[in-house]
């Protein structure tokens, strides 16, 4: 803990007293000078004369009231111990679906039967805490695509908004085109070096207005980098109730995703348990690892308004002082 004075100049006020003191003595008003004289024995008493003691306590104490107003006009600090603040090393935008599969239940987490999104919910709120120094936004695509975090640094918000997501939110079918259309042009807004997508989907482009490759042919001129994330159990088998084996069919465009990750320089990944999608991410964090460049801070905390009260205190105090010791005008004997 340091004592620092911003404005450490002020102090040069300290003398003012002092130099009005010597500049105005000798022009005391006519009119204060006939009013002391002929007031000076009603008001001090017949007799009463102030000792030297009294007019040094009331000068010392005058005196500490001006020191203690300087030292609040210098705007006392206190600074704690320097402290790393990590630096932004990108901006990171997350692409979520939300659409009507993200509901099935083929995702084990802690034991039981979770579905696709609460599974994704719970691995990608992790990763969320772990870009420290990172801008983080979410966007959430069904039919349509809809900006639901900007670039911020409070992953916080981030991981919150995530966790408030449902199925269906914005639409039961998939728009992949239009969420990366939406990720480019938040992320053109800002001039960093390194931009990078995390888009997480168990489907097909089924809907929207952008062709999924035409948008992964735009992110790679504008620098984006989009690691794409299929999520969802393979295909199983199943006695059919008429005799014979079915399949359970998946509407994964996994050929889609792997070309658009390998025309921004990325990586698709297939994440077919809560496992393998927090394997994903922990590669994620090597892939893309948090900037360990750090900006030195000090934390600060205002002093002013504790040199201020005392001030205020002792000046009542001085004025109650005055007025008791000073006394009132006696009245004259008969």
């Amino acid at each position: 803990m340091t004592l620092q004075f911003e404005w450490w100049w002020v102090f040069a006020l300290l003398p003012l007293p002092l130099l009005a003191r010597w500049l105005l003595k000798g022009r005391t008003p006519l009119t204060e000078s006939a009013l002391r004289t002929a007031f000076a024995e009603q008001l001090h008493g017949e007799g009463e004369t102030w000792s030297p003691a009294r007019n040094l306590f009331f000068l010392l104490l005058a005196s500490l009231i001006w020191l203690l107003l300087v030292v609040s006009a210098s705007r006392p600090q206190l600074l704690g111990d320097p402290r790393p603040l990590p630096v932004a090393g990108r901006d990171l935008m997350m692409a979520v679906d939300v659409s009507g599969s993200m509901r099935l239940r083929d995702f084990r987490l802690s034991g039981r039967q979770v579905t696709r999104l609460a599974a994704t919910k719970s691995v990608a709120g992790d990763f969320i805490e772990r870009r420290v120094g990172d801008r983080m936004g979410l966007i959430l695509f069904g039919r349509r695509a809809y900006l639901q975090t900007p670039l911020t640094f409070d992953r916080r918000t981030v991981a919150q908004l995530l966790d408030e997501s449902f199925v269906g939110m914005a639409g039961s079918e998939t728009a992949i085109g239009d969420a990366i259309g939406l990720a480019i042009k938040r992320l053109r807004e800002n001039d960093v070096q390194k931009k990078t997508l995390i888009l997480l989907t168990d489907g097909a482009n089924t809907a929207g207005a952008v062709d999924p490759l035409k948008a992964a042919q735009l992110a790679a001129v504008e620098g984006l980098t989009i690691y794409t994330v299929g999520i969802g159990a393979d295909p199983r088998s199943f006695a059919s109730i008429f005799g014979g084996q079915g399949a359970r069919t998946s509407s994964l465009d996994e050929r889609t995703l792997q070309t658009i990750a390998n025309t921004t320089g990325g990586r698709y990944f297939r994440a077919r348990d809560a496992q393998e999608l927090a394997d994903i991410y922990a590669l994620l964090d090597e892939l893309e690892p948090v900037s360990h460049e750090t900006a030195g801070f000090r934390p600060s905390r205002s002093l002013f308004h504790y040199p201020l009260t005392a001030a205020l205190l002792l000046t009542a105090l001085l004025f109650l002082l005055r007025q008791s010791w000073h006394g009132f005008p006696r009245r004259q004997s008969a």
